[in-house]
């Protein structure tokens, strides 16, 4: 056991070029690849492209998932409920007011944090070779059925 060494080892991703993690979600956050920082990582509003034009990266595995809009939730909803709040302790207004000045700002705000949280949640992948940003070859699935 001392001296031995296992190929068995569980390590993540190759740990020949440094990915740092800062500029990756940096990067993802102002819609560029995290890898090379040129190329442009959505095709569309939230449809990240499949391949960087710039690198050549390889975007289409990424799982970024429900990551973004509970980030998303968090941060605007935090900062809904302290205006709102800030806002009747200086103003007493009916509340018909309160939904006119707070939902329209919650729901512009969501919409334009949504996409460069999820720029930051794909660079955060790629940082940290997960979902197969890293450079192994992807290992086989079994699942039992296929017996």
């Amino acid at each position: 056991m001392g001296n031995e060494h296992s190929s068995d080892i569980l390590t993540f991703g190759d740990k020949g070029v440094e990915r740092p993690l800062g500029r990756s979600i940096m990067r993802g956050m102002l819609n560029r690849c995290p890898a090379c920082g040129s190329g442009r990582l959505f095709r569309a509003w939230l449809k990240p492209v499949d391949n960087c034009a710039a690198c050549g990266e390889e975007m289409h595995h990424h799982r970024s998932d429900d990551l973004p809009p509970y980030i998303s939730i968090v941060i605007i909803g935090h900062i809904a409920v302290g205006g709102f709040m800030m806002t009747d302790l200086i103003m007493q207004v009916p509340m018909w007011v309160h939904f006119a000045i707070w939902v329209p700002i919650t729901i512009l705000a969501a919409l334009l944090t949504l996409q460069p949280i999820k720029g930051g949640v794909v660079g955060l992948q790629w940082a940290l070779r997960m979902h197969g940003f890293d450079s192994r070859p992807a290992k086989p699935v079994i699942d039992g059925s296929s017996h």
